[in-house]
């Protein structure tokens, strides 16, 4: 039987920002047309109030590399079509970065550096996470103003010995069936890329990081981290300007703004994501698979919900499925979500999942978005396809491969004629998508290369995954810090 494969190029889609034109880079959007959210008016934020976090010659070098981007930061990179100039605070997002003492937890030197000398591991964790989450409380109880953003500042020190240590809440068999699973698996997946949903292993050990976002959302405000690798020029450290690219965007969306959005293409349209993530419930200690929803409006909005647990088995690895009562219930907290902050509910909902959707989850899903004129069902899943090109590049990004009108295979990254190069460090591997709108893959693909670049934790042009799925590992690991009480739903507490 012969095999009929057609190889199609995606055009890349064009993002939307505050004045008028449309961009595919978003350095170029934001240098020409502002954020998006300039449409808004008076409704926009103008004044990004940052707090700090930290001992104090770690919140000196946090103010210093603040101030250091209100200005320009010229490039030291060779591709400057790749890594142009930064613009300086308020030239890129038209808003001034203000940050005050009145704002400022400083840490206790001598009694951080107590904590540190403490041990085991898991106490000066415990300690340290403490200290941080003092800061919060008394930062989002002041009475006048208090800030939008707060930076936590971390020493070395602090990074050394507190970023990863073993999970106390873990029991004894849960670990065996752990180990004895991620061996197994270890056999089949030693190719594949770093996973984006969390991985049985990943409830042995606490990450700081996430546990600081967890402590920070029950106080009200999303925090930013930052570290010498982000404040200090250094040969191991990115170029300057690289830096102040990422940590401002990121900065300015987790204040309250929006840097971009897609070009609306068609009707309204709430994108989700669905994957499951580890949560010992707080009752009985037992271990569960625990649904994640992140959902992003194509207005701008995103969101992320917790929905059911699953009792967890060894058994059931990573292929969890929700009855079909669980997936009518998270259709409903779906669409009452996206009402509630958009005002409206969507006339198009697309979900994506990295595994397949069985017969339970799609006429639980469908029964729930019954009034919902388009809904979608999307299988991203990774795949050993591969495709090699003629010249010195790998396939450009936007191709997409089908064959026999059954298998399609899109590259989310790849050669980008824009950039002159391919901008990745490994070669391109491309999604294997699944749809039950066999009728129309080329609009799936669009939307799939639309949502990797709605990363506002960075300014690439180009990202892997869409970002219904992107941090469903971080989202997870977040919301398992939390605890089993439903967190807080905003997208920004979570970047």
């Amino acid at each position: 039987m012969a095999t009929n494969l057609e190889i199609h190029q995606i055009n890349e889609p064009h993002l939307e920002f505050g004045g008028v034109g449309e961009f595919i880079d978003p350095k170029e959007g934001l240098k020409h047309g502002g954020p998006f959210d300039l449409r808004f008016g008076n409704a926009r934020k103008s004044i990004i109030n940052v707090g700090f976090i930290g001992e104090a010659d770690m919140i000196d070098k946090g103010t210093a590399w603040l101030n250091r981007c209100k200005e320009m930061i010229f490039s030291q990179m060779p591709n400057l079509i790749q890594y142009p100039h930064y613009q300086g605070f308020k030239n890129t997002f038209r808003a001034d970065l203000n940050f005050n003492a009145r704002w400022n937890f400083v840490l206790d030197s001598a009694n951080l550096q107590a904590v540190l000398s403490q041990k085991p591991a898991v106490a000066v964790f415990k300690d340290v996470l403490q200290l941080f989450t003092n800061g919060f409380e008394r930062l989002s109880k002041l009475e006048s103003f208090r800030p939008d953003v707060i930076f936590c500042c971390l020493s070395k020190e602090i990074v050394d010995k507190c970023w990863s240590v073993t999970n106390e809440k873990v029991k004894a068999e849960d670990k065996k069936k752990v180990k004895k699973l991620s061996n197994q698996l270890t056999l089949f997946e030693a190719n594949q890329l770093e996973p984006i949903e969390e991985q049985q292993e990943d409830i042995l050990t606490r990450d700081f990081r996430r546990a600081l976002k967890a402590k920070a959302m029950h106080h009200g405000i999303p925090i930013q981290i930052g570290t010498d690798k982000l404040f200090i020029d250094s040969a191991k450290n990115q170029d300057a300007s690289i830096r102040a690219w990422n940590s401002s965007i990121a900065l300015y969306y987790k204040a309250g703004g929006i840097p971009w959005r897609l070009r609306r293409e068609g009707v309204e349209t709430c994108y989700v994501g669905i994957s499951f993530h580890h949560l010992y419930t707080t009752h009985d200690k037992h271990l569960v698979r625990s649904c994640i929803a992140q959902a992003f409006s194509s207005e701008g909005e995103g969101f992320a919900i917790r929905g059911v647990n699953v009792p967890w088995v060894e058994e059931q690895g990573r292929n969890v499925h929700l009855t079909e009562q669980q997936a009518y219930s998270l259709g409903e907290r779906i669409l009452k979500e996206y009402t509630f902050r958009t005002g409206s509910t969507p006339l198009r909902v697309v979900l994506h999942k990295s595994t397949h959707f069985n017969e339970a989850e799609k006429f639980g899903l469908y029964s729930a978005l019954n009034n919902v004129p388009l809904v979608e069902l999307v299988n991203i899943a990774p795949t050993d396809f591969r495709m090699v090109r003629f010249g010195s590049y790998p396939p450009k990004r936007g191709t997409l491969c089908t064959v026999n009108n059954d298998a399609a295979f899109l590259f989310t990254t790849g050669f980008m004629p824009e950039l002159k190069t391919y901008p990745g460090p490994h070669i391109p591997v491309p999604m294997r998508i699944i749809t039950d709108k066999r009728s129309d893959i080329k609009t799936t693909a669009l939307d799939i290369l639309a949502l990797s670049r709605m990363n506002w934790n960075t300014a690439s042009i180009t990202g892997g995954q869409p970002v219904t799925l992107l941090f469903s590992r971080r989202v997870g690991g977040i919301m398992a810090e939390y605890g089993d009480d439903d967190p807080p739903s905003s997208f920004r507490f979570y970047l």
